[in-house]
């Protein structure tokens, strides 16, 4: 197992999420002030419906992930460029379907959305943020793919950090001086080509060895069809909320969604950076050696729920005092609702905790044995949220997705422990542990903390709780999972020996 690279992720994976959570809550704070509340959805809705639009791609690259993980393991540059190939013909014959597919959305959506801004507006916003994703998915797909197969995830995310840096300090100074969302818009465009350009660089200086001319291996991606099932109702499960806001209320609720997924997002974006750093050497290591494999994954579920429940914890506790300080002056709608957290932690922990069962059943590659789970959960979510949403607004959204995630984390736990042989129990028994740890540490934090009325009161206390919740979790599970947990630091202690000797 390549312990560097897998270190490497970790570690500029959480650099990146650190300036992204930073950039997170200076601009959509000037998007509301300078933009509105309307403008804001609207950004946030149109990033949700392009998320379809990488349907095209979905299917072929997953399934290109997981047939890459067992020639890469052999070092096998053959059988990696045969799968290469085929997965390039489907980017190519995909991505004009991928362009066309903007230009229609960007027409209909101006007649769809309840709005007060123009057509003409709505209309350019689209074009221009869909033209970076067209570009970047025929040029640069498929070796983001080979990339985090290879484990070199960190490469791609040292890119996107620098790009996100630089575009962000031009869209504060945008805000700033009065520019409106068309140039917002077109100056994401530019620097989207540039990341484009630099990963291509990168690949042909340290892969010269691929190539996209030999004899292309389909069967090896012959999975695509059935997880662009998994990937459809994975879409659809992730993003109805948005959607039917936008089409049953309005854009300005839409905002007060977008601002609290904003906050969430971060910290779930922060949680796969560090359980998906080292995700590409379990799905090698399963594939050679599944005595070690469990063990590996033990260690995995066990930690990965720790985090997860304790990152989710502190959030839940701060999310409201910094709402309110973070909307004050915003006037056009009520972001601070103290039952919107709680449906979003149970959202996200029901989400998140259930990462190392679906990690199994992907590497299995149960595709199609699964495929009909996965639709039932989005029929589930967009069932209920349909008729939820009629009757308690933003509410009904997140209780549909909370209804499906009980069905489906329920689903994979029984599937996924099956596979390797193992009773569900052992998972259920972790969740258990976590939600008394979660509930016992929000009761006495009421208890504890005073009332919050300024961000440096917020940030003070939310360091103090991440020094004292987090240790709190890993230190409970360890003691609750002890065989586990000494191979975890003995996993450490190699690792930080070898990057030793490599210095």
């Amino acid at each position: 197992m390549n312990t560097k690279r897998g270190f490497n992720n970790i570690i500029y994976g959480l650099l990146s999420q650190v300036i992204t959570m930073g950039l997170s809550i200076i601009i959509p704070r000037l998007v509301l002030v300078n933009l509105g509340s309307e403008v804001n959805g609207l950004l946030h809705s149109i990033s949700t419906v392009f998320t379809y639009l990488t349907l095209l791609e979905a299917g072929v690259g997953k399934a290109t992930n997981q047939a890459l993980y067992k020639p890469l393991a052999n070092d096998d540059k053959d059988q990696i460029n045969a799968i290469m190939a085929a997965t390039n013909k489907f980017y190519r014959r995909t991505g004009y379907i991928y362009a066309i597919a903007v230009l229609i959305f960007a027409a209909v959506y101006c007649f769809v959305v309840k709005t007060t801004l123009s057509k003409a507006i709505v209309f350019l916003v689209i074009v221009l943020s869909g033209a970076s994703s067209v570009l970047s998915y025929f040029v640069q797909g498929k070796y983001n793919v080979l990339m985090g197969a290879e484990g070199k995830s960190y490469v791609l995310t040292n890119i996107s950090t620098v790009s996100s840096i630089l575009s962000s300090i031009c869209k504060i100074l945008l805000l700033i001086y009065g520019f409106g969302v068309v140039a917002i818009q077109e100056m994401y465009l530019f620097f989207g080509v540039l990341q484009m350009l630099a990963i291509v660089y990168y690949i042909r200086r340290y892969y010269k060895w691929l190539s996209l001319k030999v004899k292309p291996d389909y069967k090896a991606i012959s999975q695509r069809n059935y997880v662009l099932i998994h990937q459809i109702a994975g879409l659809v499960f992730d993003n109805t909320d948005i959607i039917l806001l936008t089409l049953f209320t309005n854009l300005k609720v839409v905002s007060v969604y977008s601002l609290y997924t904003t906050f969430y997002t971060v910290i779930k974006s922060v949680l796969n950076t560090i359980s998906y750093s080292y995700s590409y050497a379990l799905g090698q290591i399963y594939h050679s050696d599944r005595e070690r494999f469990i063990k590996l994954h033990n260690v995995y579920e066990v930690y990965n729920m720790s985090l997860t429940f304790s990152f989710m914890c502190i959030l839940n506790i701060f999310i409201l005092p910094f709402i309110g300080i973070y909307t004050s002056g915003v006037t056009d709608i009520q972001y601070v609702d103290k039952y919107i957290p709680m449906l979003f932690t149970a959202v996200y922990l029901l989400s998140n905790s259930r990462a190392s069962s679906g990690l199994i059943i992907d590497f299995a590659q149960h595709f199609e044995q699964t495929k009909w789970r996965a639709v039932i959960e989005a029929s589930i979510n967009i069932t209920v949220s349909l008729v939820a949403i009629h009757y308690l607004g933003i509410y009904g959204a997140l209780i549909g997705t909370v209804v499906a995630l009980l069905y489906r984390a329920n689903d994979m736990i029984i599937y996924a422990n099956r596979l390797i042989n193992r009773s569900p129990l052992i998972t259920y028994k972790r969740w258990i542990i976590n939600m008394i740890v979660f509930a016992a540490t929000t009761y006495a934090s009421k208890l504890i903390l005073p009332e919050m009325s300024t961000l440096l009161q917020v940030i003070i206390y939310g360091v103090a709780a991440c020094v004292i919740i987090i240790p709190l979790f890993l230190i409970v599970d360890s003691l609750c999972e002890l065989k586990t947990a000494k191979y975890a630091f003995d996993l450490m202690l190699k690792m930080f020996r070898s990057r030793r000797r490599a210095d």
